[in-house]
């Protein structure tokens, strides 16, 4: 529940002091020592697409399959960009982006790991970018509470607060990259509105605390509706599901015919991600839909 917004918030520029408020309530909820570490741009999108014209162009590797915005915000860039469906980096790599836990399968890698790449990576100039999106619901596996010369964070608000259209997102590093990403951004760039909302969100530890719950009994409910129909649950979050089926793009389309929306993937077509439905009457809609499949 968003808190009751005061008028001047629509009629002004985002204060300072409430940008302050912001990321003092996102240190705290993610384990950030310093302030000085923590950027916040307008949506995590915004920050995958400007990181890439900070680092001196170089050999990319992007841990597949995943967001595929990765992939194409380095190349786009200039990069020269790897895509690899497996946790073997490419030797002459200079920079390593993983999702953890990974969008759309779920795959959680070690962070104790992932910090020792980044910094092998820093020793040559490089860096391991971390995009946490989905950690909220895997806060064990985040490295926000320690990022280094060769480790990048970014988190995601919108997913487990479930305001996607808030946009707002941020990005975790040392000071230098800090500053030039908020350069880089310019000022301004999360809305009055979204700072106050954020803000009470962030700091909002009961809530944060029930929601995990929520979303994973929400997510046992709905492998039960996918095995009933006889769908095969491969991997996912609390916050989605990953099912392999024979004719994926087709029930896709059924789906979408009846107002459910599923994401497929052009490089797997076996391979169809599952959000989770809208409690028990959204379940209900896609049991029913799921059960007009054939």
């Amino acid at each position: 529940p968003g808190p009751e917004l005061a008028p001047e918030l629509w009629h002004r520029l985002p204060d300072a002091s409430a940008e302050h408020e912001l990321i003092a309530a996102a240190c705290t909820c993610y384990g950030v020592a310093r302030p000085s570490h923590m950027v916040a741009g307008p949506g995590s999108q915004a920050l995958i697409q400007w990181l890439p014209y900070l680092v001196p162009v170089s050999r990319v590797t992007i841990v597949g399959l995943t967001y595929g915005e990765h992939a194409a915000a380095w190349a786009a860039a200039g990069h020269h960009v790897d895509v690899r469906e497996d946790e073997h980096v490419d030797p002459g790599s200079r920079v390593v982006v993983v999702v953890n836990p990974n969008n759309p399968d779920g795959r959680r890698l070690d962070p104790d790991g992932l910090a020792a790449l980044g910094d092998a990576l820093a020793r040559r100039g490089g860096l391991v970018v971390v995009d946490e999106a989905f950690a909220d619901v895997a806060p064990e596996l985040s490295l926000a509470d320690r990022v280094g010369p060769g480790v990048v964070v970014l988190r995601s608000f919108g997913k487990f607060f479930g305001l996607a259209g808030l946009r707002l997102g941020f990005a975790i590093c040392l000071p230098p990259l800090a500053g030039e990403l908020r350069r880089a951004i310019g000022p301004w760039a999360v809305s009055g509105p979204a700072l106050a909302v954020a803000t009470q969100a962030l700091s909002d530890e009961d809530w944060i605390a029930r929601m995990r719950s929520r979303l994973a009994a929400d997510a046992v409910a709905l492998d039960a509706v996918l095995a009933e129909a006889g769908l095969m649950v491969t991997g996912g979050t609390d916050l989605f599901r990953l099912v392999s089926a024979p004719r994926a793009w087709a029930l896709y389309e059924h789906l979408g015919s009846r107002g459910i929306l599923t994401r497929p993937f052009a490089s797997a077509p076996r391979l169809l991600r599952f959000g989770l439905p809208g409690g028990t009457v959204g379940r209900e809609r896609l049991r029913r839909a799921l059960g007009e499949w054939g």
